[in-house]
């Protein structure tokens, strides 16, 4: 990928976005970007373009500013992450092969031998995709990715090793339905344990406010 590229700085910029290094709140200035990035104006002003794009820019009277999330976003993220994610449950359930719950069940497993939280979420994350890979709709896979950059800015914070291993277990329910064909439990599992995240999450939002 060419350094100078409008891509290269949109990647580079949504990396220290979600992991918390650019704040929210903080004004993004072109030629300030372009300094620090070390390339011409032009590929920043796309990158930045291409970010508000995402929803984790808006428009501020000198440039752009990094979105500050509120409580009422977050439930809308999750509400349209609950819809989705619990139809993928429900068609993996359907359509998994016996490769997708091989894998799903690794997943799992590692998850719940792992004793490091950052490792944990990895796990996690790695595990949603292996979930969505098994129900074979790449409209609600792309959808759903767009979800998880929302929901990125939320975890700056170091993740808690007792959360990570109660979703741990929440997600080898989830593959028991998915193993069994049981179309309805896998999704009521799938929503049972977003609806806890989200909560969690709130709960997060509200002590650090």
């Amino acid at each position: 990928m060419n350094r100078d590229s409008a891509s290269t700085q949109y990647e580079r910029l949504r990396g220290e976005i979600v992991a918390g290094r650019i704040a929210p709140g903080t004004v993004l200035l072109e030629t300030v970007l372009a300094e620090r990035l070390g390339v011409s104006r032009t590929p920043v002003r796309e990158a930045l373009a291409m970010l508000e794009r995402d929803a984790l820019l808006e428009r501020d009277r000198r440039g752009y500013r990094v979105r500050t999330r509120s409580p009422e976003e977050l439930l809308e993220i999750y509400e349209a992450r609950i819809a989705l994610e619990s139809t993928c449950a429900a068609a993996a359930a359907n359509r998994r092969s016996a490769f997708d719950l091989a894998r799903l069940r690794h997943l799992t497993g590692e998850a719940a031998a792992a004793g490091d939280p950052v490792r944990l979420r990895e796990l996690h994350a790695a595990w949603h995709r292996a979930l969505r890979a098994a129900a074979g709709n790449a409209t609600i896979i792309d959808l759903l990715e767009r979800l998880d950059t929302l929901l990125a800015v939320y975890d700056a914070d170091e993740p808690t090793l007792a959360g990570q291993e109660v979703a741990a277990g929440e997600h080898g329910r989830i593959v028991d339905a998915i193993e069994a064909g049981d179309a309805e439990e896998a999704r009521r599992a799938l929503v049972a344990h977003l609806d806890r995240s989200r909560e969690a999450r709130l709960a997060e939002l509200a002590a650090g406010s």
